[in-house]
C-alpha cells in the first residue's frame, strides 16, 4: 500500500466525499486543527461539517469511517453523540474504547485499501495502557470479513466504489488483500 503525498492528496479526498454526501446529507468534509470533530448543522453553519485532524489522509478516513456508522439520529448530535475519554485510559476503559471503534476501524480499513493507502489499527491511548492490541486487530479482521460477505452499508459502498474509480483499485472487498499481522 502507498502512503504517497503526491497520490493522496487531501482536496481530492474532500472532492470525493463532499460528491457523494453533500447533496442528499449536507455533510462536507472539512480539514482542521489538533483535534478531529463531527459538528451537525446550526445557526452558523448550515451544514453537518466532518472536520478532520491536522491535514492528514488518514484522520481524514477515519472520521469519515465514524460519520459513515453512525445513524440518522447520532448524526444530529455533536460527535455523534459518543463518550471520548481521552489519552491515559486504563486498561479496562481502552478495551470498551476498542470495542466501539471495531466497525469503524474495519469501514477505514476498507476505505484506505480502495484508496491504495495504507491502514495501521489505532489504539489511540499513547499516555495510557493499551495492553495486548491483538484481539482487538482480530476483531477489526473480522468485521472486515463480514463487511466482505454481507456486504457493505450503503453509504460506506458508495465511498468504497467512487475511491476505487479514483485510485484505480479493484472494485471489490479481496479478504486476501487484509493482513491483520501488517495492521
Amino acid at each position: 500500500m502507498q502512503q504517497n503525498t503526491e497520490t493522496h492528496q487531501l482536496d481530492d479526498i474532500i472532492q470525493l466525499f463532499n460528491q457523494c454526501f453533500y447533496a442528499e446529507f449536507n455533510t462536507k468534509l472539512v480539514k482542521g486543527g489538533d483535534e478531529p470533530i463531527y459538528l451537525p448543522a446550526n445557526d452558523d453553519v448550515p451544514y453537518h461539517a466532518i472536520y478532520f485532524a491536522r491535514g492528514f489522509y488518514s484522520s481524514a478516513l477515519h472520521e469519515i469511517a465514524h460519520w459513515l456508522v453512525a445513524g440518522k439520529e447520532r448524526r444530529k448530535l455533536e460527535d455523534f453523540g459518543y463518550w471520548y475519554e481521552p489519552d491515559g485510559r486504563s486498561e479496562q476503559r481502552q478495551r470498551d474504547f476498542e470495542q466501539a471503534e471495531v466497525k469503524p476501524q474495519a469501514l477505514e480499513w476498507i476505505l484506505s485499501t480502495a484508496a491504495n493507502f495504507r491502514y495501521f489499527a489505532s489504539s489511540d491511548n499513547l499516555n495510557g495502557e493499551v495492553g495486548d492490541t491483538m484481539p482487538f486487530k482480530l476483531a477489526v479482521y473480522e468485521q472486515v470479513k463480514s463487511y466482505a460477505e454481507k456486504g457493505l452499508p450503503k453509504r460506506a459502498e458508495t465511498l468504497r466504489k467512487s475511491l476505487c474509480a479514483f485510485y484505480g483499485t479493484e472494485d471489490k472487498i479481496d479478504v486476501a488483500k487484509f493482513d491483520v499481522s501488517r495492521i
